[in-house]
């Protein structure tokens, strides 16, 4: 899951910067998940057209029973899998597919429109619908937490449940309690763009009402905030190649999600003096990791919630546990 690390070099000379936290998620995760260096995993290769133009590389490990789809993180392709979703295919049928812009699938210029999270979460229900599949299950990794997140919360009838991989965090739910820095400048961004003369055909008194009510005040506890987490540690500088620097400009911030979900947090040990890790849990503090699990619970109150100190085989056995619980299919 390391494969954008050495992509992470200058630093950032616009707005981005303020992404330091969201990225540091999406650049460190793992889930001991490894990809071996020659694919001898037992998956046939097609591709799916999803967009004009535009066709992404869907992998097929076979098996029998409901339908398991997996999303890789930032940076990997869906051969990531290739040690893993063999694991499942006992008692499921799993797939893999590469998002757009990566690996074998298209590459379509890296512009909002095409590397939003609705974007990308609507490629996933176009491959569903080509493969013809019902009462799937998304399984994501990492930043795939924003495309089961845009499915969940728009489209929740075409899935049965969403399984997060060390996923949920403030890319794929975000806590209106404490909000979030980098996800509430983005919408901030969003709004005031919305009041540029001849931008769009808005109502700029109900903008305006917006910002002056929710936005500010809220950014304004944001920068409070900031500033006193810039007291103790500056952020670190980040590089982003142009798709992804697509894909994080396109976050949402996401508050519903009415489907069965199980969302996995690797928690961290607790740090050796100065150490960190090579996980999303590991490049924050403990405290921190097992509060947003709090959060996700919080906000999804139906959602089973793991913390685990293990990885991959504690998270086949939960994948396992949670899919057996879920409805039967049609």
């Amino acid at each position: 899951m390391n494969g954008i690390k050495p992509l992470i070099r200058s630093k950032l000379t616009d707005y981005r910067g303020a992404m330091g936290v969201i990225l540091m998620w999406i650049l460190t995760v793992s889930c001991a998940l490894s990809q071996p260096a020659q694919d001898n995993s037992p998956h046939r290769i097609d591709f799916v057209t999803v967009q004009e133009e535009v066709k992404l590389e869907v992998l097929d490990w076979g098996g029998s029973g409901r339908p398991v789809v997996l999303l890789a993180g930032a940076g990997d392709t869906a051969h990531v899998f290739d040690t893993f979703a063999p694991k499942l295919t006992a008692s499921y049928h799993v797939y893999g597919i590469t998002r757009r812009g990566f690996g074998a699938s298209s590459a379509p210029p890296p512009t909002l429109a095409n590397y939003s999270a609705d974007r990308l979460g609507r490629d996933v229900t176009a491959v569903l619908s080509a493969l013809n599949l019902s009462g799937t299950v998304l399984a994501g990794h990492s930043l795939a937490g924003e495309e089961l997140s845009a499915i969940g919360s728009r489209s929740p009838e075409r899935v049965a449940a969403l399984i997060y991989m060390d996923a949920a965090y403030s890319y794929a739910f975000y806590d209106p309690v404490r909000g979030d820095f980098a996800l509430d400048l983005l919408e901030l961004r969003r709004k005031l763009d919305k009041l540029v003369p001849g931008r769009e055909d808005q109502d700029a008194m109900a903008v305006i009402d917006k910002l002056l009510k929710e936005e500010l005040p809220r950014f304004e506890r944001d920068l409070q905030a900031e500033r006193k987490n810039l007291e103790t540690a500056m952020p670190v500088p980040v590089s982003l190649p142009p798709v992804l620097s697509a894909i994080v400009d396109g976050a949402e911030r996401f508050t519903k999600l009415p489907v069965p979900i199980l969302a996995v947090y690797a928690i961290p040990a607790l740090p050796a003096s100065g150490g960190t890790g090579g996980s999303t849990a590991a490049s924050l503090p403990r405290e921190r990791v097992l509060e947003m699990a709090q959060a996700f619970q919080r906000g999804n109150p139906s959602a089973r919630v793991v913390r685990l100190e293990n990885a991959q085989h504690d998270v086949i056995r939960e994948m396992r546990s949670f899919i057996d619980t879920l409805p039967r299919r049609d």
